[in-house]
């Protein structure tokens, strides 16, 4: 069993930036694929970005470029430091681990001026 729980999610205005972090627990971390999710309103869940247990990292093509994935395995915590937001980002962000197989509660990230 794998309990996640995400923070620093909130309002932000278009162009800045935001960091997520996800602290896990319950588990050997860091032999598990994590990732980061989101889901806007009368959308269905996608994809942001994953990073395996030896940091290789893949990102949806609406992120690349802007957002960055990281983890640490001695924390047990895996991050999103999220760059140059647009309103399009807007959504609630959700981490997972083991590729779907567990999910925190998510975390509210608006964006807008």
């Amino acid at each position: 069993q794998v309990q996640l729980v995400e923070s620093g999610g909130g309002l932000v205005q278009p162009g800045g930036s935001l960091r997520l972090s996800c602290a896990a627990s319950g588990t050997t971390f860091s032999i598990y694929v994590m990732g980061w999710y989101r889901q806007a309103p009368g959308k269905q869940r996608e994809l942001v970005a994953t990073v395996t247990s030896d940091g290789t990292t893949n990102y949806s093509d609406s992120v690349k470029d802007r957002f960055v994935i990281s983890r640490d395995n001695r924390e047990n915590s895996v991050s999103l430091h999220m760059n140059n937001v647009k309103p399009g980002d807007t959504a609630v962000y959700y981490c997972s681990a083991g590729g779907g197989r567990w999910w925190g509660q998510g975390t509210q990230v608006t964006v807008s001026s």
